[in-house]
């Protein structure tokens, strides 16, 4: 049997002695380990397969829509548009421009226009800015919260009224505390 090289199509003979095994190789009875989530990326429903996007740490991603993406985690920097279910911010990540979710965790930082339709949840390390609108909130203690804040995302929202009230909704400014507008 001849080796080819990728040089001209040129061919050598063989230079290695095959192996000649007794018995096959045993396969592992075990299935094989799939990448898993970790526990702080958990804002999918359970059983729910969808799409996920990692933008990793030290990666940039400039200028893009982001669509069709169940679940957008932040490990670097995004500075895109998007229309997602899930974002999940981590520590060192940053994410700059518009977004509307379902689900927004927030451990890194947020800056521009973000309607969180249903949840959004800043952590002790997370830090959001800009123009934000949600259905519940929840800050963890040193959280920080600040710019045009609205509450209710609901299709009410967007005629500017609370979805829960009718009423105009009141602005906050807070930053390193607990807030609830």
């Amino acid at each position: 049997m001849a080796v080819q090289t990728p040089f001209f199509g040129k061919r050598e003979p063989e230079s290695f002695q095959p192996r000649h095994a007794s018995a096959p190789a045993a396969m592992p009875t075990q299935p094989p380990q799939s990448v898993t989530t970790p526990a702080h990326a958990s804002a999918t429903a359970p059983g729910s397969a969808g799409s996920k996007l990692t933008v990793g740490p030290n990666i940039k991603l400039k200028g893009v829509e982001i669509t069709d993406c169940d679940t957008l985690v932040v490990e670097g920097t995004v500075e895109a548009t998007m229309d997602s279910r899930v974002i999940q911010i981590s520590e060192e990540g940053a994410f700059r421009g518009s977004a509307e979710i379902d689900i927004a965790e927030i451990r890194g930082s947020f800056n521009g226009t973000l309607t969180v339709r249903q949840k959004l949840v800043i952590f002790s390390t997370g830090k959001v800015s800009g123009t934000i609108r949600y259905g519940k909130l929840v800050v963890e203690e040193g959280g920080q919260l600040s710019g045009e804040i609205e509450v209710g995302a609901g299709p009410r929202a967007k005629a500017g009224l609370d979805a829960a009230t009718g009423h105009k909704p009141r602005m906050v400014e807070t930053s390193g505390a607990t807030a609830a507008a």
